[in-house]
């Protein structure tokens, strides 16, 4: 297979591979405010990443929305997250009504150190919710506050997924680094977790945890693409390993605050060089089963 060189290739591409379209783990929807207050960050690249962070996909709700179809996108979710106290119930109500309008949104939940915490996560739980996001940077919150322990075991026992970003990139955390939330880990083993960025770049660390828990998955989100690899490179032998995970990797972009396009983030994932049935298990199976769709 050649890889996509531009977002109107990627159709063709995953045709190719014999799929009936991309299941994208890490895609954020974001309510209108937020949304931009993220993006005037990004804006300010240079003073807060040290480079420039062109977003790529600025555009309204329905357009990114239109553009994930097109690119043959079948389920993705919205993956709210807060930076304070006080905010993820709002975020869960509103990644509600914009899963409730978008059919293929796999609805989206968050949680943040509070005493409501474990009750909004329950309320969550019980309206349908499939997957859970945290940002232990954004957050500035340690995922081992006793506040928080009780929601991983619920989360344990419910087998919803969780997307984690606790590696220190592109910015490192007073609690960022595989040892904090591998504490978690330990203390809850069957947790379903999706680390970020495939633990950015605490690549191999990352790696060994998911290669001893069952039931945690390493996302692609910005992994190996050009502007990674400026700043945090994949390095060769942890890529090589990933073959022997293949069933335990998603794809995730990241869209629509990407500094590149669709197409290269798949690109860059195909670069890894690791096979058709790889990529087919990574694009698409490995998520189809871990949130019951249909796998052809």
């Amino acid at each position: 297979m050649t890889p996509p060189a531009s977002d109107a290739d990627i159709p063709a591409y995953w045709r190719g591979l014999g799929l009936p379209g991309l299941i994208d783990t890490h895609v954020h929807f974001l309510p209108v405010r937020m949304q931009e207050k993220v993006w005037d960050y990004f804006d300010h690249g240079s003073a807060n990443y040290g480079t420039d962070w062109p977003v790529v996909y600025r555009l309204p709700e329905s357009a990114r929305v239109s553009l994930l179809e097109s690119f043959g996108v079948l389920a993705f979710p919205s993956l709210p997250y807060p930076h304070k106290p006080g905010m993820a119930g709002w975020l869960n109500a509103e990644a509600a009504t914009f899963a409730d309008r978008v059919p293929s949104v796999l609805k989206s939940a968050t949680f943040y150190p509070e005493p409501s915490a474990l009750s909004y996560v329950t309320a969550a739980l019980d309206d349908g919710v499939r997957i859970f996001k945290v940002h232990v940077q954004v957050g500035a919150f340690d995922p081992r506050d006793e506040l928080l322990m009780p929601v991983w075991g619920l989360l344990a026992s419910s087998g919803v997924p969780v997307v984690v970003h606790c590696g220190s990139g592109p910015l490192a955390g007073a609690h960022t680094g595989p040892g904090p939330f591998g504490d978690v880990l330990a203390a809850h083993p069957s947790l379903t977790a999706i680390i970020a960025h495939a633990g950015m770049p605490e690549y191999a660390a990352f790696l060994t945890l998911a290669m001893a828990y069952e039931r945690v998955y390493l996302d692609t989100t910005m992994v190996a693409t050009d502007f990674t690899n400026a700043l945090m490179p994949l390095p060769s032998d942890v890529a090589a390993r990933y073959a022997d995970i293949g069933d335990k990797i998603l794809f995730g972009s990241d869209f629509p605050s990407i500094p590149h396009s669709y197409a290269h983030q798949i690109s860059a994932v195909h670069g890894l060089d690791l096979g058709d049935d790889w990529m087919r298990a990574v694009l698409h199976d490995n998520a189809a089963r871990l949130f019951g769709l249909p796998v052809e």
